[in-house]
């Protein structure tokens, strides 16, 4: 057996807090790839919010939910996920997954921010109700990345016990600098 990498370990935490039906929080959507798995997750009568933005971004994730025929319990915006409440009606989530970083094959110099990804987390972190699940995949090997891991890592840390049980999840002995998983369950 092996240890699995960040974005499976993601997955892993995921298929166990969502189930049919849920209402779930993609917030930085990127290429598609967790929107879908989260699409699957919660059926035909469950939704995905999902946010990045970057036009493309958008664009790749609705081409996938297309091939995969899960567009239809999917909300997609272009826009800021610190600035949610502008986007989507709802008030709840079940989980919530944050992919920091840079767009994959996309331009490299756009990353999200400390700034803008400390709001969402805060705004996000309420919005999770009892028995729900945040999920942040972190990359601190690009510029930047340091910084916004240990920002995240800051405000995790800070997140009442009596209402968040939070893991740190990394490779401690990897040369390069390995994505990280920090996950806030709610109690």
């Amino acid at each position: 057996m092996k240890l699995p990498q960040a974005v499976k370990f993601s997955h892993y935490l995921l298929e166990r807090f969502v189930e049919k039906r849920d209402v779930v929080l993609d917030a930085t959507c990127g290429n598609g790839h967790d929107t879908v798995f989260l699409a699957d997750l919660v059926g035909r009568e469950g939704k995905v919010n999902a946010i990045d933005i970057q036009q493309e971004a958008v664009e790749n994730t609705e081409e996938r939910l297309k091939d995969n025929e899960m567009l239809s319990r999917t909300e997609l915006v272009c826009g800021d996920h610190s600035r949610l409440e502008e986007h989507f009606s709802e008030s709840d989530y079940k989980a919530a997954v944050f992919n920091l970083g840079y767009l994959p094959g996309g331009d490299k110099s756009i990353i999200t921010r400390p700034k803008t990804t400390l709001a969402a987390l805060k705004k996000v972190s309420a919005r999770i109700i009892c028995g729900g699940v945040l999920v942040v995949v972190a990359y601190p090997g690009h510029e930047g990345g340091d910084e916004e891991l240990q920002e995240v890592l800051n405000w995790a840390e800070k997140l009442e016990s009596e209402d968040f049980n939070v893991l740190h999840y990394h490779f401690i002995n990897q040369p390069s600098d390995p994505p990280e998983v920090i996950a806030a369950a709610r109690r």
